[in-house]
């Protein structure tokens, strides 16, 4: 259909395929399909929520994101077999999907702008350089730039328009946990613009949302000006690499250029498991497998547990979130893999600690042995506002080392930080350095730095050393 410029491709049961062009009707195919083909063809592209309705002789339509493009189903029974029409899908509302999957959108009766809308907030956000968007009921809306909230030019949105607008690009069953469970995590697209990490929920006040902007042009470790210590661990055929930082502060940036590293440098098969999918990765020498938690599999611990079966080198876990989770991931690096993991954490230390404490006190000596043995790297990192706009990452590097292994092993993960500090010439660095370095070179305010520190006495005390102004506390 789309190599050869037509407005449809149109199956019918006991038709050849056939081509629409200008209203003309052209044959592609020299035999007619029957009913068992049309009907294979169309549950091979439909979303799980509608694939039992393929069939039943019911009229249906769905979307299905296809590698050339959204595509428009419709499908309406003929003569007691099945006839599908499927054309390029009109609207923005048809590409809210991640790559090479399938999805049913929801048409909301009086709100055939709703989509449009939708697409014109979101292109405001790439087009101003922010990297959220906060849409609120009777708000009016807000953009994240550089780190502070903006308000838009816009009228507030009721209530009744923004779930509009949520509902034009979410899937059936997307919609659906969204009204049962007043939250629900998903991915969207705008075809050449961006795609989106989209949480929908609900306040005092009504529906709300908010929308990250994920970069269609994945960023390089030379980009991110990773260092080679980090890098390296991208080479490693096996162990627990885990970058960490609070929200917003890059992490899935990071990984996403440590993937690509990968994927040019290794033949191996990397497999990402994630909620939802953010960097899509097309396959260069390794193949990528992209799996997204609620569509392709139930949970984080049941695609982990999948991945072991399915000939992995490499695992990118989205969110060590719970005590299961964790524990496959460390067994899983045990076993010969590479696992990259993130967690919610601020410095290599607390890391750890967080690691281990998921664990039951009789529990944490086996895991603390495991751990020592599996780990090869924590990267935890922060964002800051650089002088004259933008932001850059600070980040802490803790490599392993026997020294700690010994401490993992022993339960003294607080002597972690001198470890570290030790050891700059192995590339470790700890974050009060590294954000020590940004100021000393000019990129990063002393007071921004401070307020982005986790042991601010050391950062402090370091700056009073290296005569760095700090009457941004007000003593003087």
């Amino acid at each position: 259909m789309v190599q050869h410029g037509a407005d449809a491709l149109c199956l019918g049961a006991g038709l050849p395929v056939r081509l629409s062009r200008g209203g003309q009707l052209q044959p592609v195919t020299k035999d007619a399909l029957t009913e068992i083909q049309v009907t294979a063809l169309l549950r091979e592209i439909a979303p799980p929520t509608v694939v039992a309705q393929v069939g039943s002789g019911s009229p249906l339509s769905f979307n299905y994101a296809s590698p050339v493009g959204p595509i428009q189903v419709s499908l309406a029974p003929d003569d007691g077999g099945s006839s599908a029409t499927l054309r390029p899908a009109a609207g923005p509302a048809a590409s809210g999907l991640p790559d090479g999957t399938a999805g049913a959108r929801v048409s909301t009766a009086g709100s055939s702008e709703a989509p449009k809308e939708m697409e014109r907030l979101l292109r405001r956000l790439v087009e101003s350089g922010g990297s959220d968007l906060h849409l609120r009921t009777d708000a009016i809306p807000q953009i994240r730039k550089d780190g502070e909230l903006l308000r838009l030019d816009e009228p507030a949105v009721s209530g009744d328009r923004l779930e509009a607008c949520l509902r034009s690009i979410m899937t059936d069953e997307e919609f659906e946990v969204f009204l049962r469970d007043n939250d629900r995590d998903f991915a969207w697209e705008i075809a050449g613009v961006a795609r989106f990490r989209c949480n929908a929920g609900r306040d005092r006040h009504g529906p709300l949302a908010v929308f990250r902007q994920i970069p269609g042009e994945i960023r390089t470790v030379e980009d991110l000006g990773l260092s080679r210590e980090i890098q390296h661990l991208c080479h490693l055929n096996r162990g627990l690499v885990v970058v960490t930082g609070p929200t917003g502060s890059g992490k899935s940036t990071t990984l996403s250029a440590m993937v690509d590293l990968i994927n040019r440098s290794r033949s191996d098969h990397l497999i990402t498991i994630e909620d939802p999918i953010e960097f899509v990765h097309q396959s260069k020498r390794c193949l990528i497998t992209q799996r997204q938690v609620g569509i392709h599999t139930k949970s984080f611990k049941a695609a982990l547990r999948a991945a072991l079966r399915e000939d992995p080198d490499v695992v990118l876990v989205g969110e060590m979130r719970d005590l299961e989770t964790i524990s496959i991931a460390i067994e899983t690096a045990e076993t010969g893999h590479l696992v990259l993991g993130t967690l919610h954490t601020t410095t290599a230390a607390s890391t750890l600690d967080r690691i281990i404490d998921q664990f039951p006190s009789d529990r944490q000596p086996q895991i603390r042995v495991m751990l020592s043995e599996s780990l090869r790297g924590v990267v935890a990192q922060v964002l800051c506002k650089k002088v004259g706009g933008g932001r850059v990452a600070a980040r802490e590097v803790l490599l392993s080392i026997p020294a700690v292994s010994n401490l993992i092993r022993e339960g003294k993960t607080f002597q972690i930080p001198s470890i570290i500090q030790t050891n700059r010439k192995l590339g470790m660095v700890t974050l009060n350095d590294s954000l020590l370095d940004l100021v000393e070179a000019g990129t990063v305010e002393p007071k921004e730095a401070y307020l982005k520190s986790a042991e601010k006495t050391g950062l402090l005390a370091s700056f009073k050393a290296k005569g760095i102004n700090t009457s941004f506390l007000g003593d003087g």
